[in-house]
């Protein structure tokens, strides 16, 4: 039998959900429209560089997030 949760944890799972959904998407979205500029450049260094920038921003925004999230709780405390 399942455990039914509350309304406020369900919202915030799937608010999760989408958050997590919409930056796979994003990074599927730019990496493709790096391969598909390095084809219409006919260079393989602006799909690289592309790429590059893609995975370094994601990452910045990841760790800004971390940072941002535990700076929150720390002013809470």
């Amino acid at each position: 039998m399942p455990v039914s949760q509350p309304d406020n944890q369900q919202d915030a799972q799937r608010s999760a959900n989408v958050r997590t959904a919409l930056i796979l998407l994003s990074i599927a979205a730019v990496f493709f429209g790096g391969i598909i500029a390095s084809q219409y450049t006919g260079g393989n260094a602006v799909g690289i560089g592309v790429l590059g920038f893609a995975i370094i921003g994601f990452l910045l925004v990841t760790v800004g997030r971390k940072l941002r999230g535990h700076l929150s709780k720390t002013r809470r405390e």
